[in-house]
């Protein structure tokens, strides 16, 4: 199951996601923002995130106007690796090398056709492990310190 989550500027673009999510039949969570009334992106952020730390969900995809500020609040959130990707190389990369569990997009940014690819190859990617795995190791060493 993935967590789905925006702040006010990434609703439009997360309820285009849920609409792809139903289409294929992609089990997901609706964390919000559930209109274009202004809500914070940090809590919006943290609702999603602690459904992928509980285990509820496998994922996170959060949205906000550039994704950054969404991704910085995610990534303060234990256990969380969070990337804000608007490009097919790094969204693939960042799940093969970095075993990323939420994945930003910025609504301001890229277009929709472009973030359902990005979804796509992010929850479809799995995580290579090897000599990645002591690396995602390490981030999580430097989070409990």
């Amino acid at each position: 199951m993935i967590a789905l989550s925006s702040d006010h500027a990434g609703y439009p673009l997360k309820e285009a996601i849920k609409e792809y999510f139903v289409e294929n039949g992609i089990e997901f969570e609706d964390c919000g923002a559930y209109s274009t009334d202004s809500v914070d992106y940090p809590y919006q952020a943290k609702k999603a995130c602690d459904l992928v730390v509980s285990g509820k969900c496998d994922k996170a995809i959060l949205c906000c106007g550039t994704g950054i500020g969404i991704s910085m609040a995610a990534n303060k959130v234990k256990g969380i690796r969070a990337a804000c990707c608007s490009d097919y190389f790094s969204a693939k990369f960042t799940r093969l090398h970095n075993d990323a569990n939420a994945l930003c997009l910025g609504a301001r940014v890229i277009g929709v056709g472009a973030a359902i690819e990005l979804v796509d190859v992010f929850i479809n990617t799995e995580f290579e492990g090897g000599r990645h795995q002591r690396r995602v190791d390490q981030i999580t060493e430097i989070e409990n310190m």
